[in-house]
């Protein structure tokens, strides 16, 4: 029989009911646990949701890679094209970590009502254009079928344009382009309109075709010829976390090398487009680990302090165990036993009380957010369980590794003078 194992959990299974003191210490010890846990499940999960949230977000404008002439990417001059035949789109879709390869074509005009005039960033997409983003993000409206080889004159606006503008869906706008001292001029009806909360994108991009805009930049997108002029291409990977592996991939086959234009190629991953966003997001880490560091000392002071309350109003348990012949190390296994025994069920409270919160947030999204600050709506959450598991793996064995040192203050017991005492 596991002796110590045997007295702490009759200890715990007591519950101090014959003690005035011990029952508030361990309900308070279990309470301090089970809040510290929360809290760091609560901080972990909030912070993953937010940074995969805003993430995805500039991802679903900008993509993880893209492929472009190198004048266009070192100066933003969008005059520049690349020769994005079927030849080079094979080459990418043939990299090891490329899931999807989608042309686009920028150019810059402005729309004007009768009203109101907005400068603006006409995105050109064909039927390849990957539109899970943008229809996530539509609040009114339904996405048109895309085109490379003609115009359906159909325009998707962010809803800060619509406001700007006071558009609808199914109202008809005008779009200048300046172009070669030349003023072009096209008409588009609103197919639908977006709100990412991304104020950089949602004030300035709109979508329509990718012939409209090659178009306007006086290049040519034929399928027959092929020849496919557009400013660039964009890549998405099968795994975020191998982002950089698969640039570097992209490097050794694109960069450097031309198209059949003799354009040189290059490419920009989504760190290096948008540095300052990700910068910020990754100071949330920093807040992550002090919010961590903070809670597993709370829970490690508080069980401490529980478990010597406990030990020094069980001196008279320890005197007489010691006085029956049990050793210091026996007695010291006893309590650490019944301290785990109040850990274990902190944290599985803890884990109710934190899940439980984070689902709760998921579904109903009790807890608003500005989103002109913080490009959401509401705090977003992940459940990632296996971080969670090794969340409470890792609290469990500090704190059990904290309950080392007072669990050694039973060898300062006397047996002879507790039992006097008594």
């Amino acid at each position: 029989m596991n002796l110590p194992y045997y007295i702490a959990r009759h200890l715990y299974k007591d519950g101090g009911r014959s003690q005035n003191v011990s029952r508030p210490a361990v309900r308070i010890a279990t309470l301090g646990i089970a809040v510290g846990v929360a809290v760091m499940i609560i901080s972990v999960c909030v912070v993953l949701g937010f940074k995969h949230t805003v993430r995805d977000k500039i991802v679903g404008f900008n993509s993880h890679i893209i492929v472009s002439n190198y004048m266009t990417l070192q100066t933003s001059d969008q005059s520049q094209s690349v020769n994005a035949n079927d030849s080079l789109v094979s080459v990418l879709r043939k990299t090891e970590g490329v899931k999807h390869v989608q042309r686009y074509s920028l150019k810059q005009g402005v729309l004007k009502t009768d009203a109101d005039f907005l400068g603006v960033m006409f995105k050109g997409v064909g039927e390849d254009f990957d539109t899970s983003f943008v229809a996530g993000n539509l609040v009114e409206g339904r996405l048109p079928q895309f085109c490379s080889d003609k115009s359906a004159r159909q325009i998707v606006v962010s809803k800060t344009m619509a406001d700007k503008l006071r558009l609808r869906i199914g109202s008809k706008v005008y779009a200048y382009f300046l172009s070669d001292d030349d003023v072009r001029a096209r008409s588009f009806n609103v197919a639908a309109i977006y709100q990412s909360n991304m104020s950089r994108y949602d004030e300035s991009f709109c979508f329509t075709d990718l012939y409209t805009v090659s178009k306007l930049n006086g290049w040519t997108c034929d399928g027959d010829s092929g020849r496919c002029e557009v400013s660039g291409l964009e890549l998405a990977v099968n795994d975020f976390d191998s982002l950089l592996n698969v640039e570097d991939r992209i490097i050794d086959h694109v960069n450097k090398t031309h198209d059949s234009d003799g354009n040189t190629l290059s490419s920009l991953t989504v760190y290096e487009m948008s540095p300052q966003t990700f910068s910020w997001l990754d100071l949330l880490d920093l807040n992550v680990w002090i919010i961590l560091a903070l809670m597993v000392c709370v829970a490690g002071v508080t069980i401490v302090s529980g478990l010597l309350i406990i030990i020094l109003e069980r001196t008279s348990m320890i005197g007489l165990l010691k006085a029956l012949g049990a050793r210091n190390s026996l007695v010291r296994r006893t309590f650490r036993w019944l301290a785990f025994f109040i850990v274990v069920k902190g944290m599985l409270l803890g884990n109710v009380l934190g899940i439980g919160l984070c689902l709760i947030q998921e579904y109903f999204g009790l807890v608003k957010l500005d989103p002109s600050v913080y490009y959401v709506s509401e705090a977003p959450v992940e459940i990632n369980i296996p971080l969670i598991v090794l969340l409470n793996v890792a609290t469990l064995i500090i704190t059990v590794l904290v309950l080392v040192l007072p669990s050694y203050f039973v060898s300062t017991i006397n047996p002879a003078r507790s039992m006097r005492i008594e």
